[in-house]
């Protein structure tokens, strides 16, 4: 299945409200800084072709005062990252967000961490996918790279995997990015062999999770791979650079990366 358009950046600006909720925890949301609305803005000038926030039950980082704000003001996708709670769903029907991918959430994780068990609740996940796509929204799972998982969502009716690339970032810091070590080509197939059987099923194939400047290439290469979303290494670089420039780094990545690959 060729592609008419190169592959795209979703930058995950969680973090910039995380610095905020650091210091403005208990004031307002207008009243802290840094905003994640100005910093939606920001990336956009860096290239950024899709903005994700992940709205979470407990509210430790993006609140919804951003959500609010930011789609009526981002100029390219709004992807908001959810849980397939009651709540949420009245949230995303409300607000409307281009996509809405599902996610599952622990309260004590620091970041998501595993993909979501479509498989073990076809039936919850199926009336869930059916909302958000009555609300005009696609609708995204983010699993692990596990063929019945992502079987699962194609008979429940997602329209994007996003296919967790925690195990492969993990594997290449493990293995100092050497290739000829058999754990990480092993891990790299894993998320290759996932992204053909998701695009087999007709579904869209983006990746994310623990991408940084140094591993994002290999992955960004895969052939069909439609958008991958990073959050944290980007915005820890824009400490540095600024977070237009960051964006701007990661994009020429992606896009030299995946310059020649079969798409």
């Amino acid at each position: 299945m060729a592609l008419l358009h190169p592959i795209q950046l979703g930058v995950n600006i969680d973090h910039t409200a995380t610095l905020r909720q650091a210091r403005y925890r208990d004031a307002a949301p207008d009243a802290g800084e840094p905003d994640p609305v100005r910093a939606a803005h920001e990336a956009e000038l860096g290239g950024a072709d899709g903005i994700t926030v992940h709205l979470r039950e407990d509210r430790r980082h993006i609140v919804d005062r951003d959500v609010e704000l930011l789609r009526p003001l981002v100029k390219v996708k709004l992807n908001l990252e959810m849980a397939a709670t009651d709540e949420m769903i009245a949230i995303a029907r409300r607000v409307g967000p281009h996509t809405s991918m599902l996610v599952p959430e622990g309260r004590n994780e620091v970041t998501t961490e595993g993909g979501l068990d479509v498989a073990g609740q076809k039936d919850r996940m199926r009336d869930v996918v059916a909302q958000l796509k009555d609300g005009g929204m696609l609708v995204s799972a983010f699993i692990d790279a596990d063929e019945p998982q992502i079987e699962a969502c194609a008979e429940v009716g997602f329209d994007i995997c996003e296919v967790h690339t925690g195990p492969y970032a993990h594997t290449w810091s493990a293995e100092g990015g050497d290739f000829r070590r058999e754990p990480l080509r092993r891990e790299l197939a894993r998320v290759s062999g996932a992204g053909q059987a998701i695009r087999r099923a007709g579904m869209r194939f983006n990746a994310g999770h623990a991408l940084n400047y140094h591993n994002v290439e290999p992955i960004a290469a895969l052939p069909g791979v439609e958008e991958l979303h990073i959050g944290h290494a980007i915005v820890s670089r824009a400490v540095f650079v600024g977070l237009r420039e960051a964006v701007r780094e990661m994009k020429s990545l992606m896009r030299g990366a995946a310059t020649g690959t079969e798409r």
